[in-house]
């Protein structure tokens, strides 16, 4: 169904974490619908659905929203100065490819802004999301360092095993990492904008509950098949993880 409309339906106070990859406006093609809206009009989509996150959000939860550079200053602003929730992280996920410019720099990084309900009391697991040391020394944290906020995970490339028809599809490795830090075992998950299943897929092999909602029932069938698959290990890794 329609995320706005779907939203409606969820009880307040009643989700941990909400991660969402919402179109970005830059006219794709998602199969059944395009995002091309007019820019007042997709500001206004946007307030609309942050509302409903806010809403359904717990009082200790967080909500993660990747977005293009074209509005997530918008975004920011709407969720600070419109909805009050609290700032705490800008993330930048940087890949090594990615489109190809002839005049001006290449773009090579996505954004996901990472908002929380409360200021200060909300779930953070660092210790399940540490980086490895490069070397030992005996003054770190041998669990290892905070991974910090850019992020660096490869594409889905189209000749991975676990790409599917879909433009945007974002690797696991990133929802791994999210899920780890800011949900706990049995802790509900949602995704509006499910796309072809991947927040249900990483919350299914991490003991999460969780929620998808998605226009486009060709991609709800991808995501059930996803659902049913072997699980063979994520698509994608922090490249520092093989330290371990």
């Amino acid at each position: 169904g329609d995320a706005l409309e779907e939203l409606k339906k969820i009880e307040s106070n009643s989700i941990e974490l909400i991660i969402a990859d919402p179109p970005y406006n830059l006219n794709k093609n998602y199969g059944n619908n395009n995002d091309n809206l007019e820019f007042d009009e997709y500001l206004e989509f946007s307030r609309t659905w942050l509302k409903e996150a806010k809403r359904i959000l717990k009082d200790n939860g967080s909500i993660y929203i990747f977005m293009g550079v074209k509005y997530i200053s918008y975004i920011y602003t709407i969720l600070e100065k419109e909805l009050n929730l609290n700032f705490n992280s800008w993330i930048t996920w940087y890949y090594t490819q990615g489109i190809g410019k002839r005049k001006g720099f290449s773009p090579r990084h996505d954004d996901i802004l990472m908002f929380t309900k409360h200021k200060q009391d909300f779930i953070f697991n660092l210790d399940n999301i540490r980086i490895p040391q490069k070397f030992y020394r005996s003054i770190n944290n041998m669990r290892g360092a905070n991974p910090g906020n850019v992020w660096e995970f490869s594409h889905v490339h189209y000749c991975n095993k676990n790409r599917k028809e879909h433009p945007t599809q974002k690797p696991e490795g990133i929802y791994e990492r999210i899920i780890l830090a800011s949900s706990n075992e049995g802790d509900c998950v949602l995704d509006p904008f499910l796309g072809t299943g991947t927040t249900l897929r990483v919350c299914q092999q991490l003991n999460r509950k969780a929620i998808g909602i998605e226009i486009n029932p060709e991609y709800i069938k991808l995501s059930k098949d996803r659902l049913n698959e072997a699980f063979l290990g994520f698509d994608s890794i922090d490249e520092r993880m093989k330290r371990v």
